[in-house]
């Protein structure tokens, strides 16, 4: 299990973004972490992809109290989060999937 697992997400994100931007210039995803959920006092990270174009948004959450388990969901920027979460063990998660759902959902 990697030790920080905000971080494994960050950098598979950051390598996802960079093919994404070589391969298809116009969608141009948005990828932040967001520290709204630590703040208000839930022990959990959340990273989004956004796409502006099509108004899309990825949502993707570690919490604390389930290591090692992603927490993931298709939304538009509009409803920012919704309540039915689909999850992977981190360990699943890789740059080339990321790519994919971004490729899929943002086109």
């Amino acid at each position: 299990m990697p030790e920080d697992p905000l971080k494994t997400l960050s950098d598979l994100a950051s390598d996802a973004h960079a093919r994404i931007q070589a391969t298809h210039q116009h969608i141009n995803p948005v990828v932040e972490v967001r520290r709204g959920m630590r703040d208000a006092g839930i022990p959990a990270d959340v990273m989004t992809i956004d796409c502006l174009r099509t108004r899309r948004r990825i949502t993707l959450i570690l919490h604390d109290e389930t290591p090692g388990v992603l927490l993931y969901q298709f939304v538009t920027i509009e409803d920012e989060v919704g309540n039915d979460f689909q999850q992977m063990a981190l360990t699943d998660m890789t740059e080339h999937r990321l790519f994919e759902w971004i490729q899929a959902y943002f086109t």
